[in-house]
């Protein structure tokens, strides 16, 4: 294959460490027209208003909950108009409902489609967020539940990441919360650190960040852009419908065993989650 957007070293790179290890490797699009601050100013005013969310981001404490971060009292817009001052995060979700966007998306994870196909089936739930960040800005530690490259395009930033689902910092109580609608970001004590690995990337540079395995951001000196890619599995779907079973499960008293990581399969409880969900749907008529 020729070098696309994912050289063949970096995809090398990629396949060296899917799904379980994080990677860091080359991208070639830092300067693609559509990833401007200009671009991503236009594409926030014409995307719906429930997928931006900004924040201020500087002097933050890790541990910091998603309720009590604090408004910096700008609309989206003015917030990226003024990021290199207001001491603040963007984020646009979902940027995949531009059709513009969306055809960026599926070209570059269409160069890592085979590689992930091979290892854990076919993907599932494609999505592309973009992050722009004040100088200093901090992102809250948490977890992504869906495999994710992480593409910075301008500025540079540190992501510190912990082993997949660390019993240390993510409980199993957390996760069954999480996904049932609870807390974004992550609870932290300060020896949680020695446990980090710190990637440090800049434009042309990406990070393959694993299922379920916690991180938190730093950006250095100057305005960062970056874009996430992400996507799901079969297997990832089941590990969630299985978080969800055992919620229900601890409910009534039982104390239900942690799903199973991957390789490991989690089929029965991810069934026994869909069969309740079907029938506590209220009937159509």
């Amino acid at each position: 294959m020729q070098d696309g957007v994912i050289p063949e070293t970096a995809r090398d790179m990629f396949e060296g460490a899917y799904p379980h290890e994080p990677a860091r490797f080359a991208h070639q699009f830092a300067d693609h027209p559509l990833l401007t601050l200009d671009a991503l100013a236009k594409l926030a005013a014409r995307m719906r208003p429930d997928t931006l969310e900004h924040n201020a981001a500087i002097d933050v404490p890790l541990g910091t909950p998603t309720g009590a971060l604090q408004p910096n009292g700008l609309t989206t817009l003015q917030t990226i108009e003024r990021i290199d001052s207001c001491g603040s995060w963007v984020l646009l979700r979902e940027i995949e409902q531009d059709p513009v966007y969306a055809a960026l998306m599926r070209e570059v994870l269409g160069e890592v489609r085979p590689i992930v196909e091979k290892r854990t089936g076919p993907m599932h739930k494609l999505r592309a967020f973009v992050f722009i960040s004040s100088p200093q800005a901090v992102t809250q530690p948490h977890f992504d539940p869906e495999y994710n490259i992480l593409f910075q395009i301008k500025g540079a930033k540190t992501m510190t990441l912990f082993p997949t689902a660390d019993t240390e910092i993510v409980g199993q109580r957390f996760f069954e919360s999480y996904f049932t609608g609870g807390q974004r970001y992550l609870p932290w004590r300060d020896e949680h650190a020695a446990r980090g690995m710190p990637i440090r990337i800049v434009p042309g540079e990406s990070i393959f960040v694993p299922i379920f395995a916690p991180h938190h951001v730093k950006v250095h000196e100057d305005v960062s852009v970056s874009l996430s890619l992400t996507w799901c599995s079969d297997w990832c779907f089941e590990h969630i419908d299985a978080h969800k079973f055992n919620r229900r499960l601890r409910r009534i008293g039982l104390r239900p065993a942690a799903p199973r990581l991957y390789p490991g399969g989690n089929r029965l409880k991810s069934i026994g989650q869909r069969v309740l969900e079907r029938l506590q749907r209220p009937a159509v008529r």
